[in-house]
């Protein structure tokens, strides 16, 4: 049975109150699903129930407000962590808290703004980090947009490109000291199997020429592979392992804000073979929290079992070179 199907009986098990049978569980990595699924019919969970105990942690997670993002924090908070949400939209943002703190009955569920678009609010984010955590155990780079228009940031960079890669690259780096500082940590970087049609062009990084809406994601979660590869090399012996994801083709509201309209009728359409936003957390989940890859870094995982990167993701000089060139564009040096 595929982890994909496994989700499925957790998700008919919530419904009807019938747990999975003992073949579904023993298929399963149980410590990637949500504490809830101990308790079918009821949405809230007791600190009896939290299968693994992370009251120590402290994670951050980017874009928390909704899909994805909001599955993975509301896990990692009935697991018992201190969850800070990582959110542009203050207002989507406090909804979020209290669904999470309903839900965990974890009190220690807190929101600091973060918007990708700006390296200044990326820069105080951290500043704000730095003010408050002493440690730092999980970062989850989760926050994304897929199409956009051929628009700059108050920076000069390309929209799409900033939020999906600038912005979480400068943020990584900005937080790394915390992160060694709290090691062992992980860092988890969410990507897109469309990176095998990104390109990189180091004399059309910001693409002010040749633009086209939908490379912008591509090129962008290609950039995401490549940071992630650099980031083990560059964090071996620290105890900081990263590690990128492909969530699957899952049913968010990044959908619903296609700006195209025809592209965005048709995925409508085809919402009910979509994943849901909690089945597209669980490899995120599973990166966070699993002790199979506690010391596994700059790795490719898909439905929570290891993949297969192209080639062009293993470029170790390209890789390296792009790190170079990123650190002068977000002025991070």
């Amino acid at each position: 049975m595929g982890t994909e199907t496994v989700s499925k009986a957790f998700l008919r098990s919530r419904n009807t109150g019938i747990l999975p049978s003992n073949s579904e569980i023993q298929q399963v990595k149980l410590y990637a699903l949500p504490a809830k699924y101990l308790q079918p019919k009821v949405d809230t969970v007791t600190e009896e129930s939290i299968i693994v105990n992370y009251h120590s942690k402290v994670v951050i997670v980017t874009g928390a407000n909704s899909g994805i993002g909001f599955e993975t924090a509301k896990d990692l908070a009935q697991r018992g962590a201190r969850v800070i949400l990582a959110c542009r939209n203050l207002e989507r943002a406090t909804n979020a808290k209290q669904r999470i703190i309903t839900s965990s009955r974890n009190k220690e569920v807190h929101i600091i703004q973060l918007d990708l678009e700006s390296l200044t609010s990326i820069r105080k984010f951290v500043d704000n980090i730095y003010a408050t955590e002493k440690r730092l155990d999980i970062l989850v780079n989760n926050a994304g947009i897929y199409s956009t228009e051929n628009k700059r940031t108050v920076d000069g960079l390309l929209l799409g490109m900033q939020v999906n890669y600038f912005g979480p690259f400068l943020l990584t780096s900005l937080l790394l000291p915390l992160l060694k500082k709290s090691a062992p940590s992980r860092i988890i970087n969410v990507s897109s199997f469309l990176y095998g049609l990104g390109r990189i062009d180091f004399g059309n990084m910001n693409m002010e020429r040749c633009f086209t809406k939908h490379q912008v994601y591509r090129n962008a979660k290609l950039c995401t592979m490549l940071m992630t590869i650099e980031l083990n090399r560059r964090l071996k012996g620290t105890g900081v392992t990263a590690n990128c994801l492909h969530p699957g083709v899952v049913n968010t509201e990044m959908v619903n804000n296609l700006n195209n309209i025809l592209i965005r009728t048709f995925l409508r359409g085809l919402k009910s073979f979509f994943k849901s936003s909690w089945e597209g957390a669980q490899t995120t989940i599973y990166l966070a929290v699993s002790p199979e890859v506690e010391k596994v870094s700059g790795r490719y995982f898909k439905d929570c079992h290891l993949a297969q990167l192209s080639s062009k993701a293993l470029n170790l000089d390209v890789a390296r070179k792009l790190w170079d060139e990123t650190e002068k564009i977000t002025k991070f040096k």
